[in-house]
């Protein structure tokens, strides 16, 4: 876990912090992962090159390269979640052949989910960008296109670690990071913006080139091959993954949370006594219904927070006895 120097600083300062003690392991996680992409994408882009395909179809084809190169990003998904948790050394390798082997089948559905959203986000975007020339509403369907995408993408952040860390059905891993996708709002932003900043820094390498072609080739070939991929997922789960896995694994986080729910109700009604305020909040968790269908380990939402059925089953329970003994 995080020594007790990364706990006393800033988390962006720990981040960092992080980042550079990791980042031999992070590239050598890099060129693991980019064997198999740069087969991949050699093979579809020959691919693109002998079929009679439109200049809009090659892409597509290429695009092809995630399905079977999603299993061996198992493994930076592996390292990199443990390098966000765990303070010692983390063995590339093992964990990296490891979650490959274990998910192998999983990742190859998770990655043919992953081509299909890819396509219908730029088809869609790209023909509400064209129609815009000509009529302005369909600036409306444009920015619906592009939050349904934000929405995939933080999808994203979840599936795979959510895969790669707990032993559970693939329909709650989707529904988990359905929930998480929009109830970790805050740290899913946190993490775009990273990699954002991460691609930044990535194109003015691209800029320096001055346009010379040879040169963009082999810095964006040097950049996918070394760094970006591995210091992509690294961002992520430095933003996500410490959040998720206590939600999943700590049933006290979940208490928490309620608790959490009940201050701030009391603090922005404090006008009213705080006995009154915690009162209301039982009296409406005892009225909520809770779909008996669920298994314990399943999601719900109630009073802005995600949490485990099974925890709010247990609060409810306390709320009626507590409300049985005042009668």
């Amino acid at each position: 876990m995080a020594s007790d120097s990364q706990k006393n600083t800033l988390p962006i300062a720990a981040v960092f912090t992080n980042l550079f003690h990791n980042f031999p392991r992070l590239v050598l996680t890099n060129l693991l992962f980019a064997i198999p992409l740069s087969a991949f994408t050699a093979l579809f882009w020959f691919l693109s090159t002998i079929l009679p395909l439109s200049e809009s179809q090659a892409p597509l084809i290429v695009l092809l390269t995630v399905i079977p190169v999603f299993p061996f990003y198992a493994g930076v998904v592996k390292v990199t979640a443990k390098m966000t948790i765990d303070d010692e050394k983390v063995p590339v390798f093992s964990n990296f052949f490891s979650a490959v082997k274990d998910n192998f089948l999983r990742f190859l559905v998770h990655g043919l989910f992953f081509y299909i959203i890819v396509v219908f986000s730029f088809v869609s975007i790209s023909l509400y960008m064209r129609l815009i020339a000509s009529n302005s509403v369909f600036i409306g369907p444009l920015i619906i296109s592009i939050l349904i995408m934000l929405f995939f993408i933080f999808m994203f952040f979840y599936i795979p670690a959510m895969t790669v860390t707990f032993d559970i059905p693939m329909r709650y891993i989707y529904k988990n990071s359905f929930l998480m996708s929009y109830g970790e709002i805050k740290n899913n932003i946190i993490g775009l913006l990273g990699v954002a900043l991460l691609l930044v820094i990535s194109t003015t390498f691209l800029i320096a080139c001055h346009g010379s072609p040879v040169a963009v080739v082999v810095v964006t070939i040097v950049l996918l091959v070394l760094f970006i991929p591995a210091i992509s997922a690294f961002i992520i789960h430095s933003a996500v993954y410490k959040r998720m896995y206590g939600m999943i694994t700590d049933k006290s986080t979940q208490t928490q949370a309620v608790n959490a729910v009940i201050t701030k109700m009391v603090e922005t009604k404090n006008k009213r006594n705080p006995v009154e305020v915690k009162d209301e909040f039982m009296s409406s968790l005892k009225d909520f219904e809770v779909d008996e269908s669920l298994s314990d380990d399943e999601y719900v939402y109630f009073n802005g927070k995600m949490m485990k059925k099974g925890v709010i089953m247990k609060l409810k329970r306390e709320a009626e006895r507590s409300s049985e003994s005042h009668e």
